[in-house]
């Protein structure tokens, strides 16, 4: 598998796209209220990446997508198009997904947004979906097999009551949106493909409340659950440095590291 290694430049242009992503979450942050529609949402971001950045969205026009970020809301798993009747309610769960190029380098983030006051069982998914992530950063270091990201979600997942959707994975990123490896979130046996330092990639489970499985709605794009039940995803890109890994995307307010140093 060509797996393509980032150098130092490289990873200093990563370093800024993956700040101004994790930027763009902050700003958004205040405006996911209820009565706010996704379209909305979708435009604020659009101008802030383009005339505050001086950036590109990174979805607008991917394949033929027609927004500048996917918007998820409850049921939606993931490539949800921000629409003008769609109109935030309180208790709703968003994912907001934001991919920016700066320097002809792309970074990718996403995060859950809980619209007002919302239910417990929201609360717990968003939960579990964000630590499913989260554990994963104290596992990578050069020499480790790529499979510990999908064998360690797994193994959380497992001991609650959700599951892995498994027709979505991480990616590699750089000067291409999705670029090898793929980072599968559950359990497999390929260990052929070890980490090294100045691979970047992403990580992005969704983990849904009832079953797995997804279908595709008629515009092509947008997944949903099968079961109507919610879903939730978080999403962070991540470089492999000599001794363990670094955040690229990491926000500001996170309780987590921007560099994990794993002996």
């Amino acid at each position: 598998m060509n797996i393509y290694i980032k150098n130092t430049k490289e990873i200093k242009k990563m370093r800024i796209s993956g700040n101004l992503a994790s930027n763009v979450m902050n700003m958004i942050s205040k405006y996911v209220i209820p009565g706010t529609t996704t379209e909305q949402l979708d435009n604020i971001c659009h101008d802030y990446i383009v005339y505050e950045q001086n950036a590109i969205p990174g979805c607008l026009g991917y394949h033929g997508f027609p927004k500048s970020t996917c918007i998820s809301v409850n049921n939606t798993v993931c490539h949800g198009i921000p629409r003008k009747d769609q109109i935030l309610k309180n208790g709703d769960i968003v994912n907001i997904d934001v991919a920016v190029i700066k320097n002809k380098y792309y970074s990718d983030t996403s995060k859950m947004f809980i619209v007002g006051e919302t239910n417990t069982l929201s609360k717990q998914l968003c939960h579990a979906a964000k630590k499913s992530l989260y554990i994963t950063f104290k596992k990578i270091k050069p020499g480790i097999p790529v499979n510990i990201i999908g064998n360690t979600i797994q193994n959380y997942i497992d001991s609650t009551p959700f599951s892995i959707v498994k027709e979505y994975c991480g990616h590699g990123i750089g000067k291409n949106f999705h670029e090898k490896p793929y980072i599968l979130h559950y359990k497999n046996q390929d260990t052929t493909i070890l980490f090294k330092k100045g691979m970047i990639f992403t990580i992005e489970p969704i983990i849904n409340a009832g079953t797995c499985e997804v279908f595709c709605m008629n515009d092509n794009w947008t997944i949903c659950t099968k079961d109507d039940q919610l879903s939730a995803q978080y999403e962070h890109t991540v470089l492999v440095t000599k001794n363990g890994c670094e955040i690229l995307t990491k926000r500001t307010q996170e309780k987590i590291h921007k560099k994990y140093i794993n002996i």
